[in-house]
């Protein structure tokens, strides 16, 4: 019986087998195989994530100093494979391979919580002004409504727009021609149950050269959380897990950069946050590349355990139509912060040869707006409220 569970099971067996060994951790071939036999694979999706979050562990402390080359991919890469390998030392090249690794990751986190074997779509584009991207997106899931999962690796010289925005934040760009490399990951995840929180999250490496030759770089990223209702576990749990990816490289990442965030989420014409907040930062470039990156590579890697525990809480909770009439009202701040204030948004339409396809993936499916929605006190609804109008320190730092 056992023999003839292994020779049916043998391609998901070593699947699990290959993900164990990617982390570089000795698999237990046992364990392995008793989780492959439990009911719908729910052990096998959890020894999955416990590797994973051993991974994110690892880039924490520091134990994983660089990324390995990889080959689980959701497409091919934008830069051929042959220069990925041939360049392993080169930033632009460790970059590409770290927003890979992530994306197909989190896509199968979150392929693993469908229930009816919903996958994402998969479209590699290329841009003819240099570069081109990876868009994956998963719609009319019974889990997921709309989840995006980009990555872009772009290249060319910069529009003027793009310029004055980077001015005003200070930096000091030549005048002429500006060529410039940028590659980075972006997510934006809308479940179907609104008491599973919408989560966004975007890592990106930038290079920009003047005509002097002179290189600037810098890293930007964040996550942060977007509840429908308040759940202050979940909160916790979430910022923990952040504050647990930036301790390691500095113990001031975590409350410099959760005030940044809430800071940045912030809908002025509104008077309130976007949501729960997180982490964001730009304009990093010390206290130098390779501890840069390190950071970076850890705040990727702590996407998966700080969202897909929640989704697994509460993909399955009972929730009615007044729920769901919030859950659309509270889409449509989304909708506002991301076409009206979001930098990314506005950098990528500014850029010759945008991808609007993709530029917009972080749109919901489905919103809604009303005339002077007003919760009525005491409510859940209005619990969220009030707490939107005020950030909130999760953690009691």
């Amino acid at each position: 019986m056992i023999l003839d569970f292994l020779r049916k099971n043998v391609r998901l067996i070593g699947r699990h087998v290959f993900a164990a060994s990617s982390t570089k951790r000795k698999p237990s071939v046992i364990r392995i195989i008793g989780s492959t036999c439990c009911i719908g694979g729910a052990s096998a999706l959890l020894t999955y994530h416990l590797l994973q979050r051993n991974e994110v562990h690892m880039a924490a402390t520091g134990a994983v100093v660089s990324l390995p080359s990889v080959s689980r991919y959701m497409a091919e890469p934008i830069t051929s494979r042959q220069v990925l390998q041939s360049n392993k030392n080169d930033m632009k090249c460790r970059m590409e391979e770290l927003v890979l690794r992530i994306q197909h990751d989190f896509c199968r986190s979150l392929e693993a919580e469908e229930n009816f074997g919903n996958k994402f779509l998969v479209d590699r584009w290329e841009r003819k002004e240099g570069g081109g991207g990876i868009t994956c997106v998963l719609q009319d899931g019974d889990v997921f409504e709309k989840a995006g999962v980009n990555i872009s690796v772009v290249h060319g010289n910069l529009p003027k727009g793009a310029i004055q925005q980077m001015r005003s934040r200070g930096k000091q760009l030549a005048e002429g021609e500006l060529p410039f490399f940028a590659v980075g990951v972006s997510a934006v995840i809308h479940p179907r149950n609104p008491m599973i929180p919408t989560i966004h999250f975007n890592y990106r490496y930038f290079e920009v050269t003047d005509s002097t030759g002179q290189k600037q770089w810098w890293f930007g990223g964040g996550t942060d959380l977007t509840p429908y209702y308040l759940n202050e576990d979940d909160a916790k749990h979430f910022h923990r897990t952040l504050k647990e990816a930036c301790d390691p490289h500095d113990p001031t990442y975590y409350p410099k950069f959760k005030e940044w965030c809430d800071k940045y989420f912030f809908i002025p014409h509104r008077s309130e946050s976007r949501g729960v907040g997180g982490i964001f930062f730009d304009d990093l470039d010390g206290p130098d590349a390779e501890r840069a990156f390190e950071f970076v590579s850890s705040c990727a890697h702590s996407v998966i355990p700080s969202y897909m525990p929640l989704v697994r809480q509460h993909k399955n909770d009972a929730y009615g139509d007044r729920h769901r009439q919030w859950q659309l009202l509270r889409r449509g701040r989304y909708v506002e912060f991301n076409l009206i204030y979001d930098r990314g948004t506005k950098f990528g339409l500014y850029t010759p040869g945008a991808r609007y396809e993709s530029i917009l993936m972080s749109l919901p499916l489905n919103a809604k707006w009303e005339y002077m929605n007003i919760p009525p006190q005491g409510t859940e609804e209005a619990i969220i409220t009030e707490v939107l109008k005020k950030p909130k320190n999760w953690l009691n730092l």
